[in-house]
């Protein structure tokens, strides 16, 4: 196979999906010198990076794409444009029923194919059930019928396909596409050297290569791994409030023992990863995943657990006026997807109404389903000055640094644990199981 590009020479690059991973990976891969031309549906997206702003919260990154936009290295559009390097970074949700869906990744390769040329090499990073980068390249075999495919051919392929997930922190995702290993799966070895040459121009951490089934299930057990293990630190604090014991206070002293390390527990678990990945390896083996299905079942279940004690409080008090503090899944972000704080303060704003207020340092807005409800979105000070109940859903730092006077009159719901030195506005178990049974 020919290379595109002389050796020695920075490859072009066309990065599909300029979401949380897509934008912070194109603007890396720029800043290490290729041309970067990322592609989004969106066309608000593809002005506001053209801009040299961003769409997404992220630390560093607002500078990042200013100055890689501005040097010229970074360009967007909505059409795919050619290149060398291909990188997929689609979403992959799931339907009704779990099963994954990678229709949008295959409607990013049915665009690729258009463009692509021999010595290309397409890279899908979408989290993804097991088997889908063959099914990108059997998309690909059967468009571009004058290209020879990887592993379709006795001949040397004319493209190189590879799987490459990631594995970062949401506001830590530049330091962790730089820093972090990376498994590099490829449909031949072959693929997986030609993919591993380009993530060491932007990559420190080590690269390991593998075969592309390998790496695709690999990034799945990372996030059922820790799914599995938030969902132990999560029954537990079901157990712990029915038996009217602090889990903070039991999680610190069990952690003490050499070889345990319980995880914190939450209102639930959300985001892209931990709360859709596992149902990717259930899909994929029915039979074989109890632990796996159950685990989710636990961390779905929090949800409602918290749904109803929150209810609970919050009718033993009529007249008192609650904030629901944090919508994002996880802390000093504004990514919302799946959040579980999200659907609580939505389902109380739908049965308390004006009583709920909420309390989101990176919305500017009360996401769709809290429309016709009456809740309102404000700032900490205006909760602190008027709420009589605080709801603590997501660990943001500003909730963090309320200090114990401001708060010390009010019947307080930490999900999150950051507030240990006030006791806990539980109402009994007892009270709080009905509302549970009829949610």
């Amino acid at each position: 196979m020919k290379s595109a590009k002389s050796s020695g020479t920075k490859p072009d690059v066309c990065v599909v999906g300029l979401g949380y991973i897509g934008l912070p990976t194109a603007a890396i891969v720029a800043r290490a010198g290729c041309q970067v031309h990322g592609v989004d549906v969106t066309q608000g997206v593809v002005d506001t990076i053209n801009r040299g702003a961003i769409h997404i919260e992220e630390v560093d990154l607002d500078g990042l794409v200013h100055g890689v936009v501005a040097r010229g290295l970074l360009k967007a559009s909505t059409a795919v444009a050619p290149a060398d390097v291909f990188i997929i970074a689609v979403p992959t949700p799931f339907d009704a029923n779990h099963a994954p869906d990678i229709s949008h990744v295959l409607a990013a390769g049915e665009a690729v194919a258009k463009v692509l040329k021999p010595g290309d090499t397409v890279i899908l990073e979408s989290t993804s059930p097991v088997g889908t980068t063959e099914a990108l390249r059997d998309l690909i075999a059967a468009r571009r019928p004058d290209l020879k495919c990887p592993g379709l051919t006795a001949d040397i392929p004319d493209l190189s396909i590879a799987y490459c997930p990631e594995r970062v922190l949401p506001g830590r995702i530049l330091e962790e596409l730089t820093n972090n290993d990376r498994s590099i799966g490829g449909i031949t070895p072959r693929c997986a050297r030609k993919a591993l040459s380009f993530y060491k121009l932007f990559v420190r951490g080590v690269c390991v290569v593998t075969d592309s089934r390998s790496a695709e299930m690999t990034k799945l057990v990372e996030n059922a791994y820790r799914d599995v293990n938030i969902a132990f630190a999560n029954e537990l604090s079901i157990v712990a409030d029915q038996m009217g014991l602090d889990v903070w206070e039991v999680i610190r002293l069990a952690n003490r023992h050499p070889r345990v390390n319980i995880l914190q527990p939450g209102p639930g678990v959300g985001g892209h990863c931990i709360a859709v990945d596992p149902w990717f390896i259930v899909h994929g083996a029915p039979e074989h995943t109890p632990l796996i299905r159950t685990a989710r079942g636990v961390n779905d279940g929090k949800i409602h657990h918290v749904i109803a004690r929150a209810e609970a409080l919050i009718a033993a008090n009529p007249h008192a006026r609650v904030a629901c503090l944090g919508l994002a899944f996880k802390a000093n972000i504004d990514d919302f997807r799946e959040s579980p704080a999200r659907l609580v303060a939505a389902t109380l704003a739908r049965k308390f109404g004006a009583r709920i207020k909420v309390v989101e340092p990176y919305a500017a807005e009360l996401p769709r389903e809290f429309a016709g409800t009456d809740a309102a979105l404000i700032d900490l000070d205006t909760a602190l000055e008027q709420a009589e109940i605080l709801l603590v859903l997501v660990d943001h730092d500003q909730f963090k640094a309320v200090p114990l006077a401001e708060r010390a009159d009010k019947q307080v719901y930490d999900t999150r644990g950051i507030w240990l030195d006030q006791p806990q506005a539980l109402v009994p178990e007892a009270e709080a199981e009905p509302l549970r049974k009829a949610g």
